[in-house]
C-alpha cells in the first residue's frame, strides 16, 4: 500500500533548521500502514533534508561547517547568471539532498533517541516550503 500527503512549512532561509519529526510521525500515525518506510522529498533547489541531534551546539556548529565548506559572500556563476544571490544555497542544497527514507515498525518511526528530522534552508531569504512524503508498506 502507498499513501501520499505533504507537509508545508514556513522558513526564515539563511541556513535555519526546521525540526520536522513530529509531523512525520503524526503523516504516518494517521495512514492506514503499520509498518514500512517514509520517503521524503523537499520540492526546490535551495533546501534539503537530513537527521541531526536537535540541540543548539551541533545546530551552531552544522550552520557553521556550511559557511566553511560552501562560504556566501564569494562569487557563483549562478548568482552573475540570475542576480538572486543565492548561488551558494543551491550548491549546499546539491550536496545535503533532496530526500530521506525512514523506516517505521508499528507505526512509530525507527530513528534514534537524538535523532531527529530536519528541514534545511539554504537560500537567503524566507520561503514556503513543500515537503511529499510518500509512505509505503503494509
Amino acid at each position: 500500500m502507498v499513501t501520499n500527503t505533504r507537509i508545508h512549512v514556513q522558513t526564515k532561509g539563511d541556513c535555519e533548521l526546521v525540526d520536522i519529526t513530529r509531523q512525520v510521525a503524526q503523516r504516518v500515525e494517521e495512514s492506514a500502514i503499520k509498518d514500512g518506510t517514509v520517503t521524503l522529498f523537499i520540492a526546490g533547489s535551495t533546501a534539503g533534508l537530513s537527521t541531526i541531534e536537535f540541540e543548539r551546539g551541533l545546530l551552531s556548529d552544522f550552520q557553521s561547517m556550511w559557511e566553511r565548506t560552501v562560504p556566501r559572500g564569494i562569487p557563483y556563476r549562478h548568482d552573475a547568471a540570475w542576480g538572486d544571490g543565492n548561488g551558494h544555497a543551491h550548491v549546499r542544497a546539491s550536496l545535503l539532498g533532496p530526500s530521506l527514507v525512514v523506516p517505521f515498525m508499528n507505526k512509530r518511526l525507527t530513528l534514534g533517541t537524538w535523532q531527529q528530522i530536519v528541514l534545511v534552508d539554504f537560500d537567503n531569504r524566507p520561503r514556503s516550503r513543500e515537503i511529499v512524503l510518500q509512505i509505503m508498506g503494509e
